[in-house]
């Protein structure tokens, strides 16, 4: 009964591995497809200023910046603060987008180190769950799979290397 309940479990773990694993290309994806929505509306947000900036400052943003922050009117210098957060805000999108243009495995190991924490609470609240069956969510899958299995079968080796140690039949010292 023991092993039939091990062989269940294995199962049962084997699928949830698949499953899981399946939704990382998935959520990679629509992370990625965030931070672009988002670069480019902070690019269409900071056209304007792109646009005073080539015509004053020969396209240099952070002088006008500097301009706006010099300004003896508090409005003006709230106003420098506020396209200098956007152009941060730009800098932090283009790096992350720039990080994604690599191979799967270096896109998920990114936003699971690196990732933009906004992007990530974003997607997750918003997550579409879906089964790609595409090559790349089959082989994620399949390592997923096969990395818990792994581990799930070190643990059990593990518990039990552990509990004959501890409950073995101590043997009693022979005396002469």
């Amino acid at each position: 009964m023991g092993s039939l309940l091990y062989r269940y479990l294995i199962v049962v773990v084997a699928c949830i591995s698949l499953l899981a694993g399946l939704q990382v290309p998935n959520f990679i994806d629509q992370y990625q497809k965030r931070v672009d929505a988002h670069l480019r509306e902070v690019n269409i947000n900071l056209q304007p200023y792109q646009e005073i900036a080539n015509k004053y400052f020969g396209g240099d943003l952070d002088k006008l910046i500097e301009l706006h922050r010099n300004s003896g009117e508090k409005p003006f210098q709230e106003e420098g603060m506020a396209i200098a957060k956007m152009v941060q805000r730009k800098q932090r999108f283009e790096t992350d987008l720039a990080a994604l243009n690599a191979s799967l495995p270096q896109k998920a190991l990114n936003v699971l180190l690196h990732g933009d924490r906004e992007m990530i609470d974003e997607a997750l609240g918003q997550y579409s769950y879906a089964v790609p069956l595409n090559q790349d969510a089959l082989a994620f899958g399949a390592g997923a799979a096969i990395a818990i299995l792994l581990l799930v079968e070190m643990l059990l080796a593990l518990a039990r290397y552990t509990v004959r140690k501890l409950f073995r039949p101590s043997h009693p010292l022979s005396s002469t």
